[in-house]
C-alpha cells in the first residue's frame, strides 16, 4: 500500500495525480488545484470517505503526478487520460469508440460523409457521438436526398478520372466530381450547408438557402434556383418535425441523470435556434457510491471532450464541481462565452426537468431490458446443467476455436462467458507455435495446455478456472483437448464438443451425441458461445494475415520499411485501405513523407 509519509514531497500546485495499484496498472485519475491537498485528503478515516473510495485506497501502491501551469490545463490532461487509460475507479462514459461519428475530410477535394468510430487531430469536422445510431442514419440520408455530394471512396486529387460516373449520378444523388461535372467552390458551398444542417442551424441556413434562390431566380438562372428551392422544401420537412423549447433562440444543451440500481443514464437535448433538433442516452459506468454531482460532473468534461460543436449555453439539472473551471475551459475550446446554468425556477427549469423525465423513462426500458436479459441467461444456464447432468450451473464458460488457411498463420481463440454473457475483459488469442501444417486436432491440444499450464503457474491472467469448457469441433477436437488437460491433473474440468453440422454436443465416454431441443435456451447459449470464439478466431486470423499481405506487398517499395508498413496498416486497417488512400491520406500516416506516399501510390496505380 501506498505511504501517505510520501506525500509531504508533492507540490501545492495543480496538475493531475495518477494512482497505480501493485501490478503498475492505472485505477485512477483525477485533478487538484493543489496536488498535495487533494491527494492527502484521501488517506484519512476510511468512516470519513465515500465507499467506492474507501475500497480503492487500499489498493493503490504508488502515485505519480503531472504539474500543470493552471487547473484548466490540469482538466484538459485530466481528460485526455481518462480517455485513453480509462482507469477502473473513475466514473467512465461507455467507451467513446463504440458511438459513431460522421466525420467530413473538409481538407480534401471534394469530402464525402464518413461514419466513423474514432475522433482523430487530421483537420477533418467530427459530429457526434451519436449514441443512437438510427438518428445518425437518418441525418445522412436527409444530407444524401437534399445535398447531392459524392459517397465513393475514390481519390479525386486529379480528375476527371477515366472512367463513367457511377448510377448516383445518373439518378441526380450525386454532381460526379469525378468527372469535372462540378467545380470545387460549389461543392464546398453544398459541404458548408451540410455543417450548418449537422450543427442544428436548419432556421439560419433555409434563410440563406431562399436568398440565394431569388438572387439566382434574379439572374434568370431558374434551374438553380428549382434546385434550390426543392433543397429548402426538403429542409423545412425536417424543421416542421422539431419541436418549439426554447423562446430565446439561442443554441443550448440540456443535460439531466436518472439513476437505476446500478446503472446512471445521462440524457441530453441538443436545443438550436430555440428548436429541439436532436436527444441522446448515454449510460455510465464506475458509477456506484458516487455523488450525483460527481457523476455529473465527470459527464461534462468526458462529453465535451469528445465532441467538437459547444453551444452558448449549458443547462444542467442540478449543481456540478468545477463549474467555473469548466466554463473556462470551454471558452478556451469555442472561442466565445460558454455560460453553464443550473435553474431554479421558470422555463430552463421546466427545460431540465422533461429530460430528466426522459432518462428515466430510458432507463427503465434499459433495466427491464436488462431483466429479461437476466432471467433467459439464467434459464438456459438451468437447461445446460440439467441437459449434461452437471453437479453445478455452469456461471463461467470458456471456448475455444482453431482458424488458419491451409495451416499458415494458424491461431486459436479463447472467449468466456459469465452468467451467460461476454465477458470481454477475459478473452485470450494465441499463435499455434508447435504445430506445422493444417491439423487443428494437434492445434487445439497444444492450446488448451498452454492455457491450463499458465492458471497452473499462478498466472493472473488465467487463474479463472471454467465451470463448463467448450470445444469448437466434434470427437476428434474434444479427444485432445482432453488428453491435455489429462496431462495437466485438470481432467474434472467438465469439457464439451460441439459440432457444427448437425449442433450435436459430444462428451468424452458417451458414444452418442446429446441432442439439445431446436427451441430450448441451452442450445442458443451454446450456439452463441461457440460463434462467438469462431468470430474471436477468425478475427485474429485475418489481422495476422493482412500484416503478412502487407509485408509481402509492400517490401519492393523504396523507402518503406517494418516501421512504415505498420504505420499504414494501423492507419488504414488493411491493404485494400492503403491501395484506396490517395496520396495526401498516404502521407498523413504517422512516419511517412509525401515522397514516400508517392511512391506506395505509384506502386498500386
Amino acid at each position: 500500500m501506498f505511504n501517505p509519509e510520501k506525500i509531504a514531497e508533492f507540490p501545492e500546485k495543480p496538475g493531475v495525480y495518477i494512482m497505480k495499484d501493485k501490478r503498475g496498472r492505472i485505477i485512477y485519475i483525477g485533478k487538484a488545484v493543489s496536488l498535495k491537498n487533494r491527494v492527502r485528503s484521501y488517506f484519512q478515516s476510511p468512516k470519513n470517505l465515500p465507499v467506492k473510495v474507501a475500497s480503492m485506497v487500499p489498493k493503490i501502491e504508488n502515485i505519480e503526478y503531472i504539474v500543470t501551469d493552471s487547473e484548466v490545463e490540469a482538466l484538459i490532461l485530466e481528460c485526455n487520460l481518462i480517455k485513453f487509460n480509462r482507469p477502473k475507479y473513475n466514473i467512465l462514459l461507455r467507451d467513446d469508440k463504440q458511438y459513431p461519428y460522421i466525420k467530413i475530410a473538409t481538407s480534401q477535394p471534394f469530402p464525402r460523409l464518413e461514419v466513423v468510430r474514432r475522433v482523430k487531430k487530421d483537420g477533418a469536422r467530427y459530429f457526434g457521438p451519436y449514441a443512437d445510431v438510427g438518428a445518425m442514419r437518418e441525418a445522412i440520408d436527409v444530407i444524401n436526398k437534399v445535398f447531392p455530394i459524392r459517397s465513393c471512396k475514390k481519390d479525386l486529387s486529379q480528375v476527371p478520372l477515366k472512367e463513367r460516373p457511377c448510377l448516383n449520378y445518373y439518378i441526380k444523388r450525386c454532381l460526379a466530381p469525378c468527372q469535372g461535372s462540378v467545380e470545387q467552390e460549389e461543392y464546398d458551398e453544398m459541404i458548408k450547408n451540410i455543417v450548418m444542417f449537422l450543427e442544428g442551424k436548419q432556421e439560419t441556413l433555409i434563410k440563406q438557402l431562399r436568398e440565394k434562390m431569388e438572387e439566382e431566380a434574379a439572374k434568370l438562372d431558374f434551374e438553380k434556383a428549382a434546385i434550390l428551392r426543392d433543397q429548402i422544401s426538403a429542409l423545412q420537412k425536417v424543421l416542421e418535425e422539431q419541436k418549439i423549447v426554447s423562446t430565446d433562440m439561442t443554441d443550448q444543451d440540456i443535460i439531466a441523470m436518472a439513476r437505476g440500481i446500478d446503472t446512471v443514464c445521462i440524457q441530453v437535448f441538443f436545443v438550436r435556434e430555440g428548436k429541439l433538433v436532436e436527444r441522446e442516452p448515454f449510460i455510465l459506468s464506475n458509477t456506484n457510491g458516487a455523488e450525483r454531482k460527481e457523476i455529473l460532473t465527470a459527464f461534462v468534461k468526458q462529453f465535451y471532450n469528445n465532441t467538437n460543436f459547444i453551444p452558448k449555453e449549458i443547462i444542467i439539472e442540478e449543481e456540478i464541481e468545477d463549474k467555473t473551471t469548466i466554463q473556462e475551459w470551454l471558452y478556451g475550446k469555442k472561442g466565445s462565452k460558454v455560460y453553464i446554468s443550473i435553474p431554479k425556477r421558470g422555463e430552463k427549469k421546466k427545460l431540465a426537468e422533461m429530460v430528466a423525465e426522459n432518462a428515466r423513462i430510458y432507463l427503465e426500458q434499459i433495466e427491464n431490458k436488462d431483466e429479461r436479459e437476466k432471467l433467459k441467461n439464467m434459464q438456459a444456464l438451468e437447461e445446460l446443467q440439467k441437459y449434461l447432468g452437471l453437479k453445478d450451473i455452469p456461471h463461467r464458460i470458456e471456448a475455444f476455436d482453431i482458424s488458419n488457411t491451409q495451416g499458415t498463420e494458424s491461431v486459436a481463440s479463447m472467449v468466456v462467458f459469465e452468467e451467460g454473457q461476454p465477458k470481454k475483459e477475459d478473452y485470450r488469442k494465441f499463435k499455434i507455435k508447435t504445430v506445422e501444417g493444417p491439423n487443428d486436432f494437434e492445434s487445439m491440444r497444444e492450446v488448451i495446455f498452454r492455457r491450463f499450464k499458465r492458471a497452473i503457474l499462478g498466472d493472473e491472467k488465467f487463474n479463472n478456472l471454467p465451470d463448463l469448457l467448450l470445444i469448437d469441433g466434434g470427437k476428434g477436437q474434444l479427444r485432445y483437448a482432453r488428453e491435455a488437460l489429462r496431462e495437466l491433473g485438470l481432467e474434472s474440468i467438465f469439457t464439451i464438443g460441439l459440432a457444427k453440422e448437425f449442433e450435436h454436443i459430444f462428451v468424452e465416454g458417451k458414444e452418442e451425441p446429446i441432442v439439445l431441443p431446436e427451441d430450448s435456451e441451452a442450445l442458443y447459449l451454446v450456439q452463441r458461445v461457440r460463434d462467438e470464439a469462431h468470430r474471436f478466431a477468425i478475427t485474429f486470423h485475418r489481422s495476422l494475415r493482412s500484416k503478412r499481405n502487407l509485408k509481402s506487398a509492400l517490401d519492393d517499395i523504396p523507402g518503406i520499411g517494418k516501421a512504415r508498413r505498420l504505420a499504414l496498416l494501423k492507419t488504414f486497417g488493411s491493404l485494400e485501405g492503403i491501395r484506396q488512400a490517395s496520396v495526401e491520406e498516404l502521407a498523413g500516416a504517422p512516419g511517412m513523407n509525401k515522397k514516400a506516399a508517392q511512391a506506395v501510390y505509384d506502386h498500386f496505380h
